[in-house]
């Protein structure tokens, strides 16, 4: 039986939603009595937190649909008008309903007076944070849902401006801003003045962006180079930058080069997820290829595989490709006088070749909107497959640029008959071989998450695979960066983090060890996976 408060709500939410497809639905539901899909849809306002807006598309305001976005919009331009902001860049991927959801932000903003610039096409997330620089935008807004399923959309917010003393430089937004937007959600115009007065971007600045991009190579490159896009949209500006590089054209995975927004080869189109590099490493083995590189679907991450001299390809895990990255451009001394950074849950190893060379490395909390405020920032990355090569041209992860020089890279160093394998040996062997993993627990309530940290808080694994704990820190206590979650120390340089992901209703669990030999790494950090997935059942 549908409550009175709860048709009453459905009713006002009907009256002023933009969309009559999901007004449909609503009153459908309403008269069939569908309580159950009501009180789904209508199970609190969907958060907007620092990674903005991200959930299924559905009507009410628990979904991603026009009626939650339009509101949003109204918001932030409240916050632009409370902080002296005047101009926004809006771009978008190609999931469903992302025309929609850019479309209705931009007649929004123009209709509060704003100074409104809109993506006519579909772009890389890298785009839009290049944009917001280029176009001196305070604000930039970018509608995808990253890597999530297709169900799912989602609303990123950038800033271009300095607010309370934080330089953003087009990087997201951090805290408090994403509680005072939130606020204003809350207190929104429910059917906001609209205006088509705004301004449609000009193709140069995508072209703008690939000719930046594509100075960072400094020498041509004719490796045999697989790429997929995952179904997603960075496979054009990809193809552009290679080639204005010199570099020879990629081998594209067809059956994910275009935008689809179905995915229809891999439902959790996340490279990192178990499965999805199998169709671009079937393309490698066939091509005899010398390297395999994936986007996830909106192009600001990127996932690499190699292969050994049998044709074993296999994934490189972020940390991999974020000491390789680090390596490389401190020894290129393009770094001199700059800083390094990466996220706690990131391997240590980075911090140990920037000790070695003199440069400065700060660890921040989870996610590139804290790496990108490290100050004088020359190169940062998250285990996450996340990667800022050069802040200059984007303050944020860019999938597009680390995929040029990880490429550019391979292709030195086989021409020294070396590869990106060796180099991996010649860092173990210098600093240590540093294998990370991490166990991921999907739960479908929340509260679940809290329950299992607080037991593992109470009572930690004195000992994993025969090693003594040495130190547990509650870091929602640390000194300096407070967040959600527990690090464990034991014996023999093991680290352990466990805690609740940012983006998902996921518990992570990431695991370094630091052995002698890559096989010894191997085994004991095999050996503390088995371990701790008992300890998390």
């Amino acid at each position: 039986m549908i409550s009175d408060q709860l048709r009453s709500e459905v009713q006002d939410w009907i009256k002023n939603d933009p969309d009559t497809g999901t007004a449909e639905q609503l009153s459908k539901w309403l008269s069939e009595g569908n309580e159950l899909e009501l009180n789904r849809c209508f199970n609190g306002f969907l958060q907007f937190g620092t990674a903005g807006l991200r959930g299924p598309i559905s009507p009410g305001p628990s979904g991603m649909n026009r009626a939650v976005v339009s509101r949003t919009a109204a918001a932030i331009a409240s916050f632009m008008k409370e902080n002296n902001l005047t101009t926004v860049v809006i771009g978008r991927d190609a999931r469903h309903r992302s025309v929609d959801f850019a479309k209705d932000s931009a007649e929004i903003f123009a209709g509060a007076g704003i100074k409104t610039y809109l993506f006519p096409q579909e772009i890389p997330t890298p785009v839009l944070a290049f944009a917001v620089n280029k176009l001196n935008a305070n604000v930039g807004i970018m509608v995808t849902a990253s890597h999530n399923p297709a169900t799912d959309n989602g609303y990123k917010v950038y800033l271009g401006a300095s607010i309370s003393g934080v330089k953003y430089r087009g990087s997201q937004i951090t805290s408090p801003i994403d509680r005072e937007i939130s606020n204003l959600i809350a207190k929104a115009d429910l059917s906001p003045k609209r205006s088509s007065k705004y301004e449609v971007v000009n193709e140069e600045i995508t072209s703008d962006y690939i000719s930046a991009t594509a100075k960072l190579a400094t020498t041509a490159n004719n490796l045999k180079i697989v790429y997929t896009a995952l179904h997603g949209v960075g496979m054009k500006t990809l193809v552009n930058v290679f080639e204005k590089a010199k570099f020879s054209k990629p081998i594209l995975v067809s059956e994910q080069a275009l935008p689809d927004p179905n995915f229809p080869t891999t439902p959790f189109p996340n490279p990192e997820e178990s499965g999805v590099m199998d169709l671009a490493i079937k393309y490698a083995k066939k091509h005899d290829a010398d390297l395999v590189i994936a986007n996830d679907p909106d192009a600001d991450r990127c996932a690499v595989a190699i292969s050994d001299e049998s044709q074993n390809w296999r994934m490189l895990r972020g940390d991999e490709v974020g000491a390789i990255l680090g390596k490389y451009l401190i020894e290129s001394g393009k770094l001199t006088g700059k800083s390094v950074s990466n996220s706690l849950v990131s391997s240590t190893l980075l911090s140990k070749i920037a000790q070695k060379h003199g440069i400065r490395f700060e660890e921040t909390l989870t996610g590139f909107k804290w790496i990108s405020k490290v100050s004088n920032l020359g190169y940062g990355y998250e285990e996450a497959i996340g990667y800022c090569v050069d802040p200059e041209i984007v303050n944020d992860k860019d999938g597009i640029s680390a995929a040029l020089l990880i490429a550019q890279l391979a292709g030195e160093l086989k021409v020294k008959s070396s590869s990106l394998s060796d180099y991996l040996q010649s860092i173990g062997e210098e600093f240590g071989f540093h294998e990370t993993d991490q166990i991921s627990i999907r739960f479908s309530d929340v509260t679940e998450i809290d329950n299992l940290l607080s037991r593992i808080s109470n009572n930690p694994p004195d000992q994993l695979a025969g090693l003594a704990l040495e130190t547990i820190e509650d870091l929602s206590k640390a000194e300096k960066m407070q967040t959600t979650g527990i690090r464990m120390k034991y014996q023999n340089n093991v680290r352990v983090i466990i805690r609740p992901s940012g983006t998902e209703p996921k518990l992570k669990c990431y695991i370094e060890v630091v052995c002698d030999t890559k096989k010894e790494a191997i085994s004991l950090i095999s050996q503390i996976k088995q371990a701790l997935t008992k300890v998390l059942s």
